[in-house]
C-alpha cells in the first residue's frame, strides 16, 4: 500500500475503487486497487495531502513538508483499518510496515484493541524517527495515555518510529548486524534501550537487488555491455568513462569510484580530507552525487585543484549510477553508519571492487581482503574500521596495491559477481518470518550457507537457488567514537 503520490496515480492501471472513507482524521480517503510495473497495490488517494511536486518526503526546495506528521498518520491509519478486517473481499494474514511512516499502524492496533493481522514492522535507517510536537497527538486520533514512557513519549515529544519498535509483533533490521547494533548507545539513536528490552523480537535480514534492473549484460547504461562476471568484456568501459568525465584515459591508472547521497552520514566529509594525499598516488576519483552543500562546495574546489584527477557530477544520475560501476576500478563507502547498503552489491555485480566501512550490511556483503582470505581465494573487497581518514586512507592503499596485482585483483572481481545479491534467499526468509506470524506451519527448511569458492574450485555460472551467503565478519578493531548521535534526525525524510 502507497501513498497517491502523482508518479504512483500515473502508473497505477486497472484500477478500481475498493472503499471510500469519509473520515480519516479530518480527511475524506479513496482507497484504489490496481496494477504498477507487474504488482497489485492498494494506493491511498487524498489530493491534498500527497498530490505535490518535490520528493515523497520534502518539497522541491528541499525542505520537509510541514504536515508530514498527519499526511503518513492518515496512511498508518488505514492500514490499521485494512488489517482489521474493514475490506469485504480481503484481509491479510500479517501487516508489514516500513521506517517511521509506517510505524503508527502498529500504535492504532494497539490503543484501539480490535482484533487485527499480526504486524511485522522493518526498521531501514533509525536516524529517522518521525519526531512530532506532543500537542499533535489528537491530531493523529492517538488518546492522551499514549503519551507516555510505555507509548510514543519521547524526549517530551512523540516518534512515531518509537511506537513501531514498541508495538509490532517482530522487528527486522534491514541487515544481520544492523540489528545488533542498533541495540548498542553508539548505533541506537536513543532507542537502544527500547530495542534491547524487544531484542527476542528483533532479526536482521539483508536487502537484494533485482538483477533485471542490475545486468551490466542489458543495462542501457552500460556502454559496452557485458556479462557478470567478465572481468575483459567490461574494461572497455573504463576508458569511455574517463573520457566522459574529462579524466586522461589511463588503463592502469586507478579509478575510485563514489555514488552516494553527499552526506556525513556517508563519511564524504572524511574522503575530501584524503583527497590531496589520495592524489600523491596515480589515481584517479569520479564522484555522483548531491547532499550537503558545505560538502559539495569543498568537493567543487578540489575539483577545480586537480581537474585531472577528480571529476564530480553533483547532481542525482540514476544513469551515471549505473554507468559508474561498470567502469571504475574500486567503489569507495566509507559510511559512519550503513543499515544495509546497496552501493556495495551495485559494484560487487557489476565488477567494481567494494572499499567499505566495517558497519551494519556492508560487512555482511563484503569477504575482506586480508591474508587469509586473499590465500583462500574468498575475498571480494576491502573492510576498514573505525570510520576515519586515517584508516579510509589505508584501505586505499591496500586497494591500491592489490590493484598492481592483476590476477589477485581479477579474483576480487569474480568473487563479487559470484556473491548472491538477488532478493532470493532473503524474500525465503521474509517468507518463513510471515508464516510464523500467521501461525501457518513452514516447509522452509534454510539451506547451507555458502561463501565465494576457493581458489582451486572450478568456476561455474551461479544456481539459482535459494543460496545465502553467511556474512564474514571480524572484530572492528580498536575503539571508536564516531559521533553518532550528532547525526540523528529529528526531521521526516530518509
Amino acid at each position: 500500500m502507497l501513498p497517491g503520490y502523482p508518479s504512483v496515480m500515473k502508473g497505477l492501471t486497472e484500477r478500481r475503487i475498493v472503499k471510500q472513507f469519509e473520515n480519516v482524521l479530518g480527511h475524506a480517503v479513496t482507497l484504489w486497487e490496481g496494477i504498477a510495473r507487474g504488482r497489485s497495490l492498494f494506493v491511498v488517494d487524498v489530493a491534498a495531502l500527497y498530490d505535490r511536486p518535490g520528493n515523497p518526503y520534502g518539497s522541491p526546495t528541499g525542505q520537509d513538508w510541514p504536515d508530514n506528521g498527519i499526511r503518513y498518520a492518515v496512511l498508518a491509519r488505514v492500514g490499521a483499518f485494512i488489517a482489521q478486517g474493514c475490506l469485504e473481499h480481503w484481509r491479510p494474514a500479517v501487516v508489514q510496515t516500513h521506517d517511521w511512516q509506517g510505524a503508527l499502524v502498529a500504535a492504532y492496533l494497539h490503543y484501539d484493541g480490535v482484533e487485527a493481522a499480526p504486524v511485522s514492522h522493518v526498521i531501514h535507517n533509525l536516524a529517522f524517527q518521525g519526531i512530532f510536537p506532543r500537542e499533535t497527538l489528537e491530531t493523529y486520533g492517538l488518546p492522551p495515555t499514549a503519551f507516555a514512557l510505555e507509548g510514543l513519549e519521547f524526549h517530551g515529544q512523540i516518534s512515531f518510529l518509537k511506537a513501531g519498535l514498541l508495538f509490532a509483533n517482530s522487528l527486522t533490521a534491514v541487515s544481520p548486524t544492523y540489528a545488533e547494533e542498533i541495540q548498542t548507545p553508539e548505533y541506537g539513536m536513543g532507542l537502544d534501550g527500547l530495542l534491547r528490552t524487544r531484542s527476542a523480537a528483533l532479526s536482521g535480514i539483508l536487502n537484494g537487488l533485482d538483477l533485471k534492473e542490475w545486468d551490466p549484460l542489458t543495462d542501457p547504461a552500460v556502454t559496452f555491455p557485458y556479462a557478470v562476471g567478465d572481468t575483459v568484456g567490461r574494461r572497455a568501459n573504463k576508458r569511455v568513462f574517463q573520457a566522459e568525465f574529462g579524466l586522461p584515459q589511463k588503463t592502469e591508472t586507478f579509478l575510485l569510484g563514489l555514488v552516494s547521497r553527499l552526506t556525513t552520514q556517508k563519511g564524504v566529509d572524511i574522503l575530501a580530507e584524503i583527497v590531496p594525499r589520495l592524489f600523491e598516488w596515480d589515481v584517479q576519483l569520479a564522484i555522483v552525487g548531491v547532499g550537503d552543500r558545505e560538502i559539495m562546495h569543498s568537493l567543487a574546489e578540489l575539483q577545480s585543484r586537480y581537474p585531472h584527477q577528480l571529476a564530480c557530477h553533483l547532481n542525482y544520475s540514476e544513469i551515471l549510477g549505473h554507468k559508474l560501476h561498470s567502469a571504475v576500478d574500486a567503489s569507495l563507502i566509507p559510511s559512519r553508519f550503513e543499515p544495509c547498503g546497496l552501493t556495495q552489491m551495485h559494484a560487487l555485480r557489476y565488477g567494481s571492487v567494494p572499499i567499505a566501512a566495517r558497519v551494519g550490511g556492508l560487512s555482511d556483503t563484503i569477504v575482506d581482503a586480508n591474508s587469509a582470505a586473499i590465500s583462500e581465494g574468498v575475498a571480494n573487497g576491502i573492510l576498514f574500521a573505525p570510520t576515519n581518514s586515517e584508516t579510509l586512507l589505508g584501505a586505499v592503499r591496500r586497494a591500491y596495491t592489490l590493484f598492481q596485482q592483476k590476477s589477485v585483483w581479477a579474483r576480487l572481481q569474480r568473487n563479487g559477481a559470484l556473491h548472491d545479491v538477488s532478493w532470493e534467499g532473503k524474500a525465503a526468509d521474509y517468507a518463513k518470518l510471515f508464516r510464523e506470524l500467521a501461525g501457518c506451519s513452514s516447509s522452509y527448511k534454510a539451506p547451507h550457507d555458502e561463501i565465494a569458492p576457493r581458489r582451486g574450485d572450478v568456476l561455474k555460472p551461479p544456481v539459482r537457488t535459494l543460496r545465502r551467503i553467511q556474512p564474514a565478519r571480524m572484530p572492528p578493531g580498536g575503539s571508536r567514537s564516531t559521533g553518532l548521535e550528532s547525526l540523528k534526525r529529528t526531521g521526516t525524510h530518509a
